[in-house]
């Protein structure tokens, strides 16, 4: 089971492997995510044309795809990059951003929900959408549900793809279809800063990277950025400073921070 012993070593990991995470993500997150990889320990990479993505896959630990800012050459991007990853045994993350709101987000994110992912993680709307559970047009990227409302789907999700699925909110719930846990970190002012959610899955593609129980990855990859935003959100009076103190508790994120942080709950 998770806890915070498997937590750190997966951080351990990280650090000491320098995974390269390959990123097919949005125009709105690059910066950010990437930053984060970096501060974490990992090695991001940004690389979406289709005449390239194929070969980049073979280069990578991981490979995180983000249908946050779609267009039809990334969605050739994405099928081909997920495609490779499974057929390599390349662990991939997809997130699902917005599914349901437009027939095109939608009918993409069930195409490749169908490409073996090693995880899907998304906000509750997201996974319910994916999982079949409602036909209700959702708000973009907003959930208008809990994390709890999505847990039964998210089962149901994890059985139908094989993926461990992680449905975020105020807490955390990461599925195999069998065993669950919930995580109880972080802070509503993360809420204030766009593209949250699209780091949290970045850093499960560099915890995937180097652990190869996936149930553990999911669940150590959304507590690293779970913990460093509780401490960011300590020292910061907005979510502009927010930004600055997540990357330096990324940074200095330490198995005493994480066995002293880490809840885990229900």
């Amino acid at each position: 089971m998770f806890s915070a012993d498997r937590c750190s070593a997966v951080l351990a990991a990280i650090r000491e492997r320098s995974p390269l995470v390959h990123n097919i993500t949005n125009y709105v997150v690059m910066n950010n995510t990437a930053n984060a990889l970096l501060a974490l320990g990992a090695a991001p990479a940004m690389v979406h044309a289709p005449e390239e993505v194929e070969e980049f896959v073979a280069l990578s630990q991981a490979l995180v795809v983000n249908i946050g800012t779609l267009s039809t050459p990334w969605i050739v991007s994405m099928e081909r990059a997920a495609s490779v990853a499974a057929a390599r045994g390349t662990p991939w993350v997809l997130d699902p951003v917005g599914a349901g709101a437009t027939a095109l987000r939608t009918n993409t994110a069930v195409a490749l929900a169908h490409l073996r992912p090693a995880c899907i993680r998304g906000n509750a709307s997201e996974i319910l959408v994916l999982a079949g559970a409602t036909t209700e047009k959702t708000r973009g990227v907003d959930s208008t549900r809990s994390s709890a409302d999505a847990l039964a789907p998210a089962r149901e999700l994890a059985g139908t793809t094989g993926a461990i699925v992680a449905v975020t909110g105020p807490v955390d719930y990461v599925t195999d279809g069998r065993q669950c846990v919930g995580l109880g970190n972080g802070h509503p002012l993360m809420a204030r800063v766009t593209g949250l959610g699209c780091t949290a899955t970045a850093l499960v593609g560099a915890a995937l990277a180097v652990e190869p129980d996936r149930f553990i990855a999911v669940a150590a990859g959304l507590s690293f950025l779970a913990i460093a935003g509780e401490i960011a959100a300590e020292k910061s009076p907005g979510p502009g400073s927010l930004q600055l103190h997540l990357l330096d508790a990324l940074h200095q994120l330490d198995a005493a921070t994480i066995a002293r942080r880490l809840k885990i709950v229900g």
